[in-house]
C-alpha cells in the first residue's frame, strides 16, 4: 500500500505538471480565429492544473528524496519561466503550485499510508479519465492538421511527442490502479521512450532557433544524431543493457548541462528562438527526470 502510494503521487507530481503544460503550449500555439480549439485547450489545462493541486495537497512527506532533489518538479527556472510565459502569451499559471512543490519534504517518518488509499486511487481514476480525454483531443489535432484544415505554430511531430507522454502517463495510472509496477521503472522500455524523447528535443529545439544561432543549431542536432544512435544500438542489441544504461546516462548528463544553459539565456533573452521560457524549463525538467530514473536502475 505505502509502495502504490507514493508512486501515485510521485508520478502525478511529474506529469500532471507536464500534461498542464502541454495544455498551455497547444493553447499559445493557435491562430486567435480558432476559439474553440482554444478553449478546449485551456480546459484541459485547468483540469490538470487542478489535478496538479490536489496532488501537491497530500504529497509534503510523501515522496521519496530522489525525487525531491532530482529537480524534475521545479527548476530554479521554474517560476520566473512561467512568469514571463503567462505575460507573454497571456496564458495565466498559478505559480503558487511551483511554490509549494519547492517546499516539498521527502518521507522522514513512518506513516499510515493505508488512508490515504482511497484518496490515492480516486485522484488515479480522474487522471485516467482526463488523459483520455487529452489524447482524444491531442490525436483530432494532429488529424486536423494533417488533413490541413487546422494551423498551430507546433510541429506535427511536437503533438505526436506530446501524445506518447500522455499515454505513457496513462499506462503508469493504469499499471499502478491494477497494482502493477509502473512502466517505467522497466529499464529496455524506459530508455526506448526516454531516448526518443530526448532526441526529439534536440529536433524541435534546433527547429526553434533563430538560424542565426548556428553554433547552438550545431549542438542540438549533435545530441540528435547521439539519440538516434543510442536508439539504433537499442534497436540493433549491438550493446548489454548496462552498456546502454551508462551511455544514455553519460548522454543525458551532457545534454542536461545544454538545456539548462539554454533555459537560462532564454530566460535572460541571450539566445534568439521563438522558444517559450517554460517550453524551455519543461525539457530540462524531463531531462532531470529521466536522469533520476537512470541513476535508479544504476544504483539497484
Amino acid at each position: 500500500m505505502e509502495n502504490f502510494v507514493i508512486l501515485s503521487i510521485e508520478t502525478h507530481l511529474f506529469f500532471a505538471r507536464i500534461m498542464r503544460e502541454h495544455a498551455l503550449f497547444l493553447e499559445a500555439g493557435f491562430p486567435c480565429k480558432e476559439e474553440e480549439w482554444i478553449k478546449k485547450a485551456d480546459w484541459f489545462r485547468k483540469q490538470f492544473e487542478n489535478l496538479l493541486r490536489d496532488a501537491l495537497s497530500i504529497s509534503d512527506g510523501r515522496i521519496n528524496r530522489c525525487v525531491t532533489e532530482s529537480d524534475e518538479l521545479v527548476t530554479r527556472f521554474t517560476i520566473p519561466a512561467e512568469k514571463r510565459t503567462a505575460a507573454l502569451s497571456g496564458v495565466p499559471i498559478d505559480s503558487e503550485l511551483s511554490v509549494a512543490a519547492q517546499n516539498l519534504r521527502p518521507i522522514c517518518s513512518r506513516q499510515d499510508f493505508r488512508r490515504l488509499v482511497p484518496l490515492v486511487q480516486r485522484l488515479n481514476e480522474r487522471a485516467f479519465r482526463l488523459l483520455n480525454g487529452l489524447i482524444d483531443f491531442k490525436e483530432s489535432i494532429l488529424r486536423e492538421v494533417g488533413n490541413c484544415r487546422l494551423f498551430t505554430t507546433n510541429y506535427p511531430l511536437l503533438i505526436k511527442h506530446i501524445l506518447r507522454e500522455a499515454k505513457l502517463y496513462r499506462a503508469t495510472i493504469e499499471e499502478l490502479m491494477q497494482n502493477k509496477r509502473p512502466s517505467y521503472k522497466n529499464l529496455r522500455k524506459t530508455e526506448d521512450f526516454w531516448n526518443q524523447i530526448m532526441m526529439e528535443h534536440a529536433l524541435f529545439i534546433r527547429g526553434l532557433l533563430d538560424p542565426c544561432e548556428e553554433q547552438l543549431i550545431d549542438t542540438a542536432d549533435n545530441f540528435s544524431k547521439e539519440y538516434c544512435e543510442l536508439l539504433e544500438q537499442a534497436r540493433c542489441q549491438d550493446a548489454v543493457a548496462t552498456e546502454l544504461t551508462e551511455q544514455s546516462l553519460k548522454e543525458t548528463l551532457k545534454y542536461r548541462e545544454f538545456k539548462e544553459a539554454g533555459a537560462e539565456d532564454i530566460l535572460n533573452c541571450k539566445i534568439d528562438s521563438i522558444i517559450l521560457p517554460l517550453l524551455a524549463d519543461h525539457v530540462l525538467r524531463e531531462a532531470n527526470h529521466y536522469i533520476r530514473l537512470l541513476e535508479y536502475d544504476n544504483a539497484r
